[in-house]
């Protein structure tokens, strides 16, 4: 898997230039030139589908990205936007591919720390709560479709501290099914709970999902929001090609929870988040189902808005 459209593109580049040759090729007595093993095989001046050849010879083309979505990411327009990942001479690709969890390999995206901090994995994971000096764990949550679902998370409360974030739903407190149970009923579970062991069973984030995102020459990535929700993406740019949809909400950036976040802040945060920015979002219509009926002014005043390590 791929965490960015780019990154899959680049990696068909590099592939097509280390290509093995085949074991029933002449040797290099037989060929009219002497091949070294380290010398650099010649490369056209353009990079064409990959292709599948049959055992019968006929070759199949998989749609090239310029046909399938108007993306041509040719070695001038790598040169452009992303000259890091051309070498000293600009005359061949030659990045080694860096591959994180679940098989992925980003050849731009790999040194990115917001794509490790993004991650949505939609697993189950057990949280160990204890509360503070208060008797509080820092959480507020909205009952969506007989599921509870976190809608706020405190700074530096123990709900920060133990890695739950907005859009997790809890399945279990202390081993109690919590499917069905009103909001109330599990607030009223976590105040009568002890001060230490809440023990939780946590999906995460089932109704989110990450994208990757390049900025262009320019450091757009292609699309606008207001109050946090996309409105408008730009064509061919990466927000574009890479599947962002209008009528989200930017939940995080680099990881960085930006719910109650100012537009412009949320700017500043994607202007100075490097290159590569990857963005959380969750359609606005379960948005606003969870953050139904919350005081603006509590979620900007509570909310953890920290860089989560990584």
């Amino acid at each position: 898997m791929y965490p960015s459209l780019e990154d899959m593109k680049v990696d068909q580049m590099i592939q097509a230039q280390n290509v093995v040759v085949p074991s029933n090729a002449p040797s290099n007595s037989s060929l009219p030139y002497p091949m070294h093993p380290t010398a650099p095989i010649p490369q056209p001046p353009s990079y064409p589908a990959i292709t599948n050849t049959s055992s019968t010879g006929a070759s199949h083309a998989y749609p090239g990205l310029a046909e399938y979505m108007g993306m041509e990411l040719s070695e001038a327009l790598i040169r452009d936007n992303m000259p890091e990942y051309l070498p000293s001479n600009q005359t061949a690709l030659s990045v080694p591919n860096t591959s994180y969890g679940g098989g992925m390999i980003a050849p731009i995206s790999g040194s990115s720390p917001g794509l490790i901090r993004a991650q949505v994995s939609h697993g189950v994971r057990q949280v160990v709560l204890c509360k503070d000096g208060s008797g509080k764990i820092g959480l507020k949550v909205k009952a969506v479709n007989k599921g509870i679902f976190v809608c706020l998370v405190a700074k530096e409360s123990p709900a920060a501290l133990g890695g739950l974030r907005f859009g997790d739903q809890i399945l279990q407190v202390n081993g109690e099914n919590l499917a069905g149970y009103s909001s109330d009923k599990v607030h009223g579970m976590l105040k009568k709970a002890s001060v230490n062991n809440i023990v939780m069973a946590v999906r995460d984030r089932p109704f989110e999902r990450a994208l990757t995102l390049h900025k262009d020459s320019s450091g757009h990535i292609g699309f606008q929001f207001k109050e946090g929700k996309i409105t408008s993406i730009a064509v061919d740019s990466s927000a574009a090609r890479n599947g962002l949809l209008i009528d989200h909400n930017l939940l995080e950036v680099n990881g960085q929870n930006v719910v109650g976040v100012k537009d412009k802040e949320i700017g500043n945060i994607i202007e100075e988040g490097g290159t590569v920015i990857t963005v959380t979002i969750i359609p606005t219509y379960i948005y606003n189902h969870i953050m139904k009926s919350m005081s603006t002014s509590l979620v900007k005043k509570m909310m953890d808005h920290s860089i989560p390590d990584v």
